[in-house]
């Protein structure tokens, strides 16, 4: 099901590099078609480029350092303790260095796999809940939905980048071989358009993962627990490293905002929703 998923993120979020493309290329060269191949055959290279080294890119995007047992025996210990449970070798883990508490799993398989948790996040959890956390990003490492979320992620991150040099060049440019007005309606569309793709798969996913990690510690109330903190502790003070591409893998959303429209178009569930899940187990 993972590789089925990926195959149809990748095939959507290229039709809208394919987009993007012809709008580029209509602006820089006056040909739609020229620039929306480009972009096509450019999409190949990225979706390689992030299958085998998304990892790499989102641990450097976060300032993720990856540790051994002897640099922090706890967080090593509880992660082995369900890599165990799970039957999956021993992922690599990194600490990030921020006071706010998170964690995120990124890897393209359960060989590759990274689990990450910030300095915060050991700080405010007591070990059940750091336990219910690790277990979480842990049944996404076994699902692979790191693969399908990373690979989203960095070709989202291409699509905001092309859209925000479009505008910057239909306001500062010279070239006016398109109404500027509408590359800036594109750069503001693009990033959009991919923040929902990652959505659609992001969103069930955390649901899933949950559902996994309450049941393999036998604990729903510690993971509960630990994403009431998580909620507050975040909407206090949101991650000061990373990016909003990189948002969904993370189990707490990371972003600063709250309200209906910031719900709407999160790439996280309502954290309420999530607990009322974790409640009925």
């Amino acid at each position: 099901m993972a590789i089925v998923r990926l195959f149809g993120l990748y095939f959507l979020m290229t039709l809208l590099m394919v987009v993007v493309g012809s709008i580029f290329g209509a602006y820089f060269a006056g040909n739609f078609i020229g620039g929306a191949f480009f972009f096509l055959i450019f999409s190949l290279p990225i979706a390689l480029y992030s299958y085998f080294y998304s990892d790499s890119i989102v641990l450097r995007a976060y300032g993720a350092k990856i540790i051994e047992r002897q640099d922090n025996p706890r967080l090593y210990g509880i992660v082995k303790k369900i890599a165990d449970l799970n039957d999956l070798p021993t992922p690599r883990i990194a600490i990030v260095p921020s006071s706010t508490p998170n964690a995120f799993a990124t890897g393209r398989n359960p060989k590759n796999a990274v689990v990450a948790a910030t300095t915060g996040i050991m700080s405010v959890l007591d070990d059940h809940e750091l336990e219910g956390v690790m277990a979480h990003e842990m049944a996404h490492v076994k699902n692979r939905d790191t693969l399908v979320m990373c690979v989203a992620a960095v070709i989202a991150g291409f699509i905001s980048f092309a859209a925000r040099m479009m505008m910057w060049n239909s306001m500062f440019g010279r070239n006016r071989n398109i109404n500027p007005a509408l590359l800036i309606l594109v750069a503001i569309t693009a990033p959009l358009a991919a923040l929902l793709l990652q959505m659609a798969v992001s969103r069930s996913r955390e649901y899933h993962a949950d559902a996994t990690a309450a049941k393999l510690t036998n604990k729903p109330w510690a993971l509960i627990s630990a994403l009431k903190k998580l909620e507050w502790e975040n909407h206090r003070k949101p991650l000061d490293c990373g990016s909003p591409s990189n948002a969904a893998l993370c189990i707490a959303n990371p972003l600063r905002g709250d309200g209906f429209f910031v719900n709407m178009f999160s790439t996280h569930p309502p954290m309420e929703k999530r607990i009322k899940a974790l409640e009925k187990l």
